[in-house]
């Protein structure tokens, strides 16, 4: 089976201006497609901007809304899968706002619908209700690749529960900020290693309001690697999610065969 090819978007787009962040991410959808990759991913919250205030609520859109459309139709005009991170208003709750993702595949059909489910800090929490559905999976060329968003890479179970689910590839689009570079540069690698699966994991970069966000976007492998690694600017870096060695890593790797569950049970 082939490796899947994939392009991380590391990029804070505009802040605030939908149409410019669309225009960028055809761009780099375009780069990735001309360089061999089968998905792009692209950070949270990217079509708005993360810091916008007051602008969320207004510029929060359904799953299915103009600029879902609009990237169903990039990922079919350049002819491979694209995730990415907005605000989603909940058409069944007035009011009611996430911070989700989604990722579309080359046919224009939307594989993955996410709503983060663990908030960073009181802006995250003033804004947006946490999700409740930890795992989402769908198959892209031969694997089977999960999602989720920034915060939730951090806590060892909800990537766990990925694990256990056979997850093979986690898409994870992020506002990563400092002086939280440990994130990517020990706390990825390490989630990937222990749970033997690749992560994808696309930051936001450079200053937006209150936030610095850092950059290092990472595909981490099983093998505790960054597969490929970016520097602190705007970058569009390219790394393989190969079965191959997921299979040998996962064969000689015992993490998940040793567990012993029956003694986890104070952890719920």
């Amino acid at each position: 089976m082939p490796a899947l090819r994939t392009a991380l978007l590391q990029s804070s787009g505009e802040l605030g201006d939908v149409a410019a962040n669309l225009k960028i991410l055809d761009e780099a959808a375009g780069r990735a497609a001309a360089a061999g990759a089968d998905v792009l991913l692209a950070p949270e919250l990217f079509l708005t901007g993360y810091a916008i205030g007051d602008a969320m609520a207004r510029l929060a859109e359904p799953a299915d809304g103009p600029s879902a459309r609009a990237v169903a139709a990039i990922a079919v005009r350049h002819g491979l899968a694209v995730g990415y991170g907005y605000p989603e208003r909940d058409t069944e709750a007035h009011g009611v706002l996430y911070n989700a993702a989604q990722l579309f595949d080359a046919d224009g059909t939307s594989l993955v619908r996410y709503r983060k489910t663990h908030l960073f800090g009181g802006f995250e929490s003033a804004w947006f209700t946490p999700g409740d559905e930890a795992v989402v999976q769908a198959e892209l060329g031969g694997l089977t690749v999960g999602m989720m968003i920034c915060y939730d890479v951090e806590f060892p179970e909800n990537v766990r529960a990925h694990a256990l689910a056979g997850t093979d590839l986690l898409l994870v689009p992020t506002a990563l900020m400092h002086p939280a570079e440990v994130v990517p540069l020990s706390v990825v690698p390490v989630r990937a290693f222990e749970n033997q699966l690749y992560i994808a994991y696309a930051n936001r970069t450079g200053p937006e309001g209150d936030f610095e966000f850092v950059g290092l976007s990472a595909l981490a492998g099983p093998d505790g690697t960054a597969r490929a690694r970016a520097g602190r600017g705007e970058e569009l870096v390219f790394g393989d999610a190969d079965p191959d060695l997921l299979a040998a890593s996962r064969a000689e790797n015992p993490y998940l065969r040793d567990r012993r569950p029956g003694l986890y049970g104070p952890l719920v």
